[in-house]
């Protein structure tokens, strides 16, 4: 649902940011497409001032002959002297010039008495032909047309054409007509058709550049695929490894870097899953070596716990030295009882034996009862132990035994550890979890060994005197046990302010349920909390 309320630009990001094949091709048609754009305009800028400077040398040496062959109508007949007589003379220069010029019929023309001269015999006046635009001409052009000694000057126009405009240029030279004085000769050529050339030149260059970037985008998708579809199969098919499908291997065909790369893949998949197989059968061997062992070791533990307890029950008819034996013996016992215990569980944890009997429990009920089961302990180590439940929906469907183990360890720890100093106990809900907090004002631990508490057999003061036990396993089974509900087990700790340890069991399946109790403690700075999550 979430992709089909993505808008337009979304989609594509996400595609961008997915697709490595629509990366590399998107890359490669827009380099290919700049690259293009780059050569292309080059290219037509080039190939156009080409056509002009073609253009306009032909409109020039055409415009120098057509002066030539008008100059040389007015030089054959220079006897001529009457208005009507150079008239006609003016009209067959303009023909006869006509016939040097490649299009006549796009070209006008036009012979304007040079101003600023002297008087002449005969004044022809202005004469203009096909339609000579006057506006076309600048005072500069004029300018430097009459005071030229016979070489043509242009300019580039703008034309107007039944179809809209068109470039075009404007040559000028000069003409000598007898009795009439220094006439200023224009011919106006159109360069339409260079511009239909050139624009029909970029038009097939553009066809040509988007063929080329299909191909391009093409061919770079050819290639990325047989580059892509390995790393793409080698994902996969790692993919599947990582979810426990040790006999997935990926198809190798030939022998160049990718077939390579393949059998690479494929070696290391064959050493993980024979190393995860070893493993595997170690872990098992180990596990019923544990619960063999445990096993094993009740029976001559139940013949050594009889007879001590009979040592134990006479230890006041033995001498002091045989009485202490006896009960460091039944200490000892007990301890030895406690640590199988804890060993069998573990055992049942790591085999995925470990089941939860559930059952409707007030667990503020549970902890006082939990409570009043170490008071003698703690008052004889001087720490109150007070139970705060501000009130909420304490009922819960948990498995009280387990629930009592955590519960447990975690106020023997804080008796161990407290100094002394006052306990609480801290139960609280709401309607997504249910939570128990267990805080001291002990000794606390540095962040490396708060990042530990939960290792099996490991402790932060070998040498401290302990008064419950303390096999080093108490801690990794509460997590155990915290886990096997769906919760989670945090602790927080800091040297010199004590340390506190928060089990939060969520309601129905509740996933990311928030703990109804802060974590740092309310009377303490905010500092690193450690999950005890498996």
């Amino acid at each position: 649902m979430q992709a089909v309320g993505r808008s337009l630009p979304q989609r594509i990001a996400a595609s961008w940011r997915q697709s490595l094949q629509l990366r590399i091709v998107a890359t490669s048609v827009l380099l290919s497409l700049l690259a293009m754009a780059v050569v292309g305009g080059y290219m037509s800028i080039s190939i156009g001032a080409s056509i002009f400077e073609q253009r306009r040398d032909e409109a020039l040496l055409e415009s120098v002959r057509a002066t030539e062959a008008a100059q040389q109508v007015f030089t054959d007949a220079a006897g001529s002297s009457t208005t009507a007589e150079l008239a006609q003379l003016q009209e067959s220069a303009l023909q006869s010039a006509a016939g040097f010029i490649s299009n006549p019929a796009l070209a006008a023309y036009a012979m304007l008495r040079t101003t600023d001269q002297a008087q002449s015999a005969v004044d022809l006046g202005d004469t203009r032909v096909r339609g000579f635009d006057d506006s076309l001409l600048t005072a500069e052009l004029q300018e430097r047309v009459a005071a030229s000694d016979g070489e043509p000057y242009y300019q580039s126009v703008r034309l107007t054409t039944p179809d809209g405009t068109a470039p075009g240029l404007i040559v000028g030279t000069l003409l000598e007509v007898p009795s009439a004085g220094q006439y200023e000769f224009y011919i106006v050529h159109s360069l339409e058709e260079a511009q239909e050339t050139l624009q029909r030149m970029q038009t097939t260059m553009v066809i040509g550049g988007v063929a080329l970037l299909a191909l391009v985008a093409l061919v770079t998708l050819v290639v990325v695929r047989m580059v892509v579809a390995p790393v793409e199969q080698a994902a996969a098919t790692s993919a599947k490894l990582a979810s426990g499908r040790l006999d997935e291997r990926m198809a190798v065909r030939g022998d160049d870097v990718l077939a390579r790369l393949g059998r690479s893949f494929n070696h290391m998949a064959d050493s993980m899953s024979s190393q995860i197989t070893r493993l595997g059968a170690l872990s098992t061997l180990q596990q019923r070596f544990v619960s063999d062992v445990s096993h094993e070791l009740r029976t001559p533990l139940t013949t050594i716990r009889l007879a001590g307890d009979v040592l134990y029950d006479r230890r006041d008819s033995l001498d002091p030295v045989a009485a202490r034996t006896a009960e460091l013996l039944h200490t000892q016992i007990d301890r030895f009882e406690v640590m199988l215990s804890d060993l069998l569980e573990m055992s049942r944890f790591d085999a995925g034996a470990a089941t939860l009997e559930i059952e409707p429990t007030n667990v503020v009920r549970l902890a006082e009862s939990e409570i009043e089961s170490v008071r003698l302990l703690a008052e004889e180590r001087g720490s109150a132990v007070r139970l705060v439940a501000p009130g909420g929906h304490f009922d819960a469907e948990v498995d009280p035994r387990r629930m009592r183990r955590i519960l447990q360890n975690l106020l023997g720890n804080a008796i161990d550890h407290g100094e002394g100093r006052p306990i609480t106990v801290t139960v609280d809900s709401n309607h997504d979890a249910v939570a128990i907090a267990v805080r001291d004002h002990g000794v606390g631990m540095t962040a490396e060994e708060a990042g530990r508490v939960f290792d099996r057999f490991w402790r932060a003061d070998p040498s401290r005197q302990r008064r419950t036990g303390g096999t080093g396993l108490g801690l990794a089974i509460s997590q155990e046990d915290a886990v096997l509900h769906g919760g989670v087990l945090d602790v927080w700790s800091r040297v010199g302010e004590g340390t506190a340890f928060r089990l939060t069991i969520p309601r129905g399946g509740a996933l990311d349920a928030a703990s109804p109790i802060a974590l740092p403690p309310e009377d303490t700075g905010a500092i690193e909390i450690v999950e005890g999550r498996s």
